[in-house]
């Protein structure tokens, strides 16, 4: 009897070795074995709480895996079943089970960009957002206070805040999560160049820098003269002269602004019209860079407090207002001399 038994555990034992072999052997082929798919990429999206019992399965099902029970025997053997990130995989003809399971348990998600561009206004920036197919849409057609209340800046306008620079995201992001994280940037960078910023400026807060900025921004596209216009306004500014910025006018005008800038625009009040008040605008105008808020806390010293187009993207600078006449006459006028007469450039005390 004892016999018999022994026999039959050696039977077992035998049957039980070769079966694991045949296991092991056949684990060790599906691990050697790339993923079945075509010449081209499979993007293959993980969702929040997906775990890899499911996407094995999945893969299964679509015939891109032969054996599923394999892919989770090989990650638990790795130690990175549990580990498992959400987001969407590029999955790229001859990729083996290994570096699948490597790819998922780093999160090397696929990354896209959007690219929010210096001087832009938040109508612009959100436009931008809404057309993006790779952000999760939670706020086309919210208002814009609302949308500042979803990001937890109840009461504060948008305008500014918005750092412009190109931005990599997973396609699980969401506009929201989007905005927060241009948010920080200008708020970091802002802070920064604040409590480094140059003497004797005329602001009362990071805030009015923000807005002199956009300003900046706004007026010249070349990085070369931007300290030199900072300079010219904080002159102004120091001196109570009006800023007489077109920039902000056409801001204050929104969708009235045709291209042209007429006679009656300049004198209509409304708070961004420059050359109706005194100091600045109550927001900034655009989502102004690196440079521009550099410029505003770092102005450029000098004596000049005006400046004209020259028609060519830069600009002549002049100390006096009979010189910037002789100058709008030269670059504006194309030499033709006709009366004309610049804006009233003091605080008008009567108004």
């Amino acid at each position: 009897m004892k016999q018999r038994l022994f026999k039959l555990v050696g039977i077992m034992i035998i049957v039980v070795s070769f079966a694991s072999a045949w296991l092991i052997m056949d684990m060790r082929s599906f691990s050697k074995l790339p993923l079945n798919l075509s010449q081209e990429p499979v993007y293959y999206m993980v969702k929040k709480g997906m775990n890899l019992n499911r996407i094995a399965v999945d893969l299964g099902k679509r015939g891109m895996l032969k054996s599923p029970h394999y892919m989770i025997w090989l990650a638990r053997l790795r130690g990175g079943a549990d580990n498992i990130k959400a987001g969407e995989y590029e999955i790229k003809p001859g990729m083996l089970p290994s570096d699948f399971l490597e790819m998922l348990t780093s999160g090397k998600v696929i990354l896209y960009s959007l690219t929010l561009v210096e001087g832009w206004n938040f109508k612009q920036v959100m436009d931008a957002i809404h057309s993006d197919e790779h952000l999760v849409h939670t706020l086309k057609n919210v208002p814009n206070a609302d949308v500042m209340e979803k990001l937890g800046m109840s009461g504060i306008h948008p305008e500014g805040h918005f750092y412009p620079d190109t931005y990599k995201f997973s396609r699980d992001m969401t506009d929201v999560d989007f905005l927060k994280r241009a948010w920080r940037a200008t708020k970091l960078i802002l802070e920064k160049e604040w409590a480094n910023r140059a003497d004797n400026l005329p602001y009362k807060e990071p805030y009015e820098a923000l807005i002199m900025a956009s300003i900046i921004e706004k007026e010249t596209a070349l990085s070369s003269e931007r300290k030199a216009i900072a300079g010219v306004f904080v002159r102004r500014l120091k001196k109570g002269m009006r800023l007489q910025t077109d920039p902000t006018v056409i801001y204050g005008m929104g969708e009235n602004y045709k291209g042209n800038i007429r006679r009656r625009d300049l004198t209509t009040d409304n708070p961004y019209n420059t050359y109706r008040i005194n100091g600045l605008p109550p927001t900034p105008i655009a989502m102004p860079g690196m440079l521009a808020i550099n410029a505003a806390l770092h102005p450029s010293p000098g004596d000049a407090l005006y400046f004209v187009s020259r028609g060519d993207g830069s600009h002549h600078f002049s100390a006096t207002l009979d010189e910037h006449n002789q100058a709008v006459i030269k670059y504006q006028l194309k030499g033709r001399k006709r009366k004309f007469s610049s804006m009233p450039v003091e605080k008008n005390k009567n108004e």
